[in-house]
């Protein structure tokens, strides 16, 4: 009998033994509180400092500027380093200006520009009287710069005036262009520049006909921080227009910048809609408040094509400006002067890329220096 108690008494300790090994340290594993549990006002703070810098802000226009010029200076162009090396030639004969003549107007300079840019250029070779390149290359750098004219203010008007900052109006800003410009994205990289130089902005998606420009509109508002005004698919562009700048005025922006339709197959059409656009916006602001700055987005690869269709919206609204995308991918530089001759206005950016710096103020001595580079 005793030894039966013994024995049992043995199981129970073995059991209670194995128990513990098996449950006790998950028990106690579950059991084990965080080290630290952050309060809710910590973690809320935290959510808001990661939210403010997923906000995205470009690099200086200096870098953007020398990464651009970079990046032209590397392009196929003929527009340049081509009319070097023919003004270089031992034997600078009616040939060779012929060939220089066709050079310049295969580069989509134009008829009348070619004429004077070569005029000028054999009087000035004749004066200087040698074929060095070295001695070339200033001349040469020279005329171009006068013909893509450095004259020309390339400022966006976007600064409001006293009157208009009392009064709470922003400055408005239409952006116009073929679809497949790049206009959209432009406008996103617009809003990106303007919200880093400390400007409040608004983003107005005007082009209604398609659904994907309002969504990637409204993603590159959120890129930078901005609010997008937009409207249902198909309903008049006017009205997201005037909605987006009385959105505008009412949160105390600094620029309201509108982003419109761009289809050509209706050419009459499309110029009723873009002029009703640039009088309706600014109706929010009162009487007598035009649209400050109107912006023609063009593909620099269009060359001549390009030209037609840049004249087309200048017969519906007053261009203001111009933004040259794809400068990189043409050897056709000459569209730079000839489309600022044709409308009188000057180029004010270039996009040389798909990426969000890729677009920097336009200068005609680094345009120029771009393409005499080898």
């Amino acid at each position: 009998m005793d030894t039966l108690v013994t024995v049992g008494i043995i199981l129970a300790i073995v059991l209670i033994a194995v128990g513990f090994v098996l449950f006790g340290p998950a028990r106690t594993k579950r059991r084990t509180p965080p080290a630290h549990v952050p309060d809710l006002v910590e973690d809320t703070e935290t959510t808001e400092v990661e939210e403010e810098r997923r906000y995205e802000t470009p690099t200086e226009p200096t870098t953007r500027l020398a990464r651009l010029r970079a990046r032209l200076a590397k392009s196929n162009n003929v527009f340049g380093r081509g009319l070097l090396t023919l003004l270089s030639q031992d034997t600078l004969d009616e040939q060779t200006w012929e060939d220089i003549e066709d050079s310049l107007i295969m580069a989509d300079l134009g008829v009348d520009t070619t004429a004077e840019l070569v005029d000028s250029l054999r009087e000035r070779v004749r004066v200087l009287g040698t074929r060095d390149p070295e001695h070339l290359k200033p001349l040469l750098r020279e005329e171009l710069i006068k013909v893509v004219d450095p004259t020309m203010d390339r400022t966006l008007n976007v600064d409001r005036t006293e009157a208009a900052q009392a009064a709470g109006d922003p400055a408005v800003m239409l952006v116009v262009g073929v679809n497949g410009a790049g206009k959209t994205t432009t406008v996103g990289k617009i809003a990106r520049v303007l919200v880093a130089e400390d400007r409040k902005v608004v983003l107005g998606a005007a082009d209604t006909f398609r659904a994907a420009a309002a969504e990637q509109l409204t993603t590159w508002g959120d890129r930078v921080g901005v609010e997008t005004v937009r409207g249902e698919e198909g309903v008049d562009p006017a009205s997201v227009a005037y909605a987006a700048v009385e959105q505008g005025k009412r949160d105390g922006v600094d620029v309201v910048v509108i982003d419109t339709a761009g289809r050509l197959q209706n050419k009459r059409d499309l110029m009723d809609e873009l002029g009703k656009v640039k009088r309706v916006a600014t109706r929010p602001l009162g009487e007598g408040h035009e649209v400050d700055e109107v912006l023609l987005v063009l593909d620099a690869t269009t060359g001549q094509n390009g030209m037609q269709q840049a004249k087309v919206f200048a017969e519906s609204v007053d261009i203001t400006g111009i933004v040259l995308t794809k400068l990189d991918g043409t050897a056709k530089g000459g569209i730079v002067v000839a489309v600022q001759r044709a409308l009188g206005v000057p180029v004010k950016l270039i996009g040389l890329g798909e990426g969000a710096d890729d677009l920097a103020p336009f200068t005609a001595e680094g345009f120029v220096d771009a393409l005499l580079e080898s």
